[in-house]
Parts: C-alpha cells; structure tokens; sequence
C-alpha cells in the first residue's frame, strides 16, 4: 500500500511540454504533481525532467529556483530514479555548446552537439522534427530498462536541434540516424534514464516507456 503514495515530481523550471508529461504519468497511475519547489523535490520519491527550449537559460531557471543542487541531492546521494525528457536529457550532462558554453547538471559525463547545417555533399534540415526510428546498439540490451516492451526500429517522436554525445557510450541504450548522422537518443545508467525523443508524443508505445519506468522503479 506504500507504493500508492509514492511521489514523482515534474520539475516545472518555466520551459516544457509540462501537461502532455502529466497526463502521461496519469494515465499509469503514477502519483505525479508539477512542481518548482525545491522542497518538493528534496521529499519526491522520483523526478522527472522535461524541457523544449535552450540549454543556458533552462540551467539559469534551475539554478534560480534553488533546483540545481536539489536535482544532486536526490539522485546523486539518495540514488533516486530521474527520468530526462529532450532537452531534459541533454540538461544531465556536463556541457552544451548551445550559444557558448554551459554547464549541465554533470550527473553524466558528455556534451550536448548542434547538428550541423550542412552534412558531406548536402544541407540538413535543423530542427530534426519527425517520427524517426530508435534502434539498439550492439553490446545492450533493453531488458531491465524501461524500452523493454519495444521493437527495436520502433518509431517515436522527436523535436530537437541538439543531441548528447556521452563520454561514456556505455550508457547509450538507443541510437537514432537523422539523415546521415547517427546520435544518442535515449541513456540508461543506474537510477538514471533519458530519452531525446518524447515518449508522452509516441502513441501507446510512448505510454509504455513510462508504465515501465514506474514499475521498475516500484512506483506503482
């Protein structure tokens, strides 16, 4: 009975598909609230971090609403599970390259790359805004993870100009190829998950990321 009072917060830090992210936790039957309150955070039994937006200025409204260091402190000391929606996911990492450098949260080490404009012998359309395929690398497997139900070649929904390149790639689950250029589109490291895609706008197969999220991190 524990389990039902469980408490995952969205953080709300002013960017995101904050709505369509609760209606998502909802529909599992998480106990999910949105919330931009620190204390909020530091009592959450989860997180969850979604974003559409820029990199430095999502960084200034964490650190100005005292979400930085709470963010650490649960999933760092407490070992608590986070899941990273877009530009949710790239904000885990050390760095962007967006508009000049800025730091991330550093939970994992990488850095967040713009596509390029121009690829080999063509120009790239930026953004990459399209259902585009996932696919498994050659050395995971998506048991244990919240993919698990899914086909790899399963086609979700992406809107992004920026990917993360991980230092380490053994925490890349998923790759992605937009015209040419292969990138990381989902990570899965101990309590920490993320996708560059949006499960909440990927159909049933998209609500399934989520149910499995919660059921593996026993929040159901």
């Amino acid at each position: 009975m524990d389990q039902i009072n469980k408490k995952v917060v969205i953080i709300d830090y002013q960017l995101g598909n904050l709505f369509s992210v609760k209606q998502a936790c909802d529909a599992v039957g998480m106990n999910a609230i949105l919330s931009s309150d620190k204390n909020d955070v530091l009592n959450a039994d989860a997180l969850i971090l979604p974003g559409v937006g820029a990199f430095n200025e999502a960084m200034t409204n964490l650190n100005n609403l005292g979400l930085v260091e709470a963010i650490k402190e649960k999933v760092i000391n407490e070992k608590k599970p986070i899941f990273g929606i877009c530009l949710g996911q790239q904000l885990l990492f050390t760095e962007s390259e967006e508009f000049g450098a800025g730091n991330g949260l550093d939970l994992l080490p990488g850095v967040i790359k713009r596509f390029p404009e121009q690829y080999e012998d063509r120009k790239i359309k930026v953004p990459h805004i399209a259902w585009n395929k996932i696919y498994k690398t050659d050395t995971i497997t998506w048991e244990n993870t919240p993919l698990k139900d899914l086909e790899s070649n399963e086609f979700v929904y992406f809107i992004h100009s920026y990917y993360v390149k991980p230092s380490n790639e053994s925490c890349v689950i998923t790759k992605t190829n937009y015209d040419g250029i292969e990138f990381c589109s989902a990570v899965s490291s101990n309590n920490i998950f993320s996708t560059q895609f949006h499960p909440e706008k990927s159909a049933e197969k998209g609500i399934t990321i989520y149910k499995n999220w919660a059921l593996i991190n026993n929040l159901l």
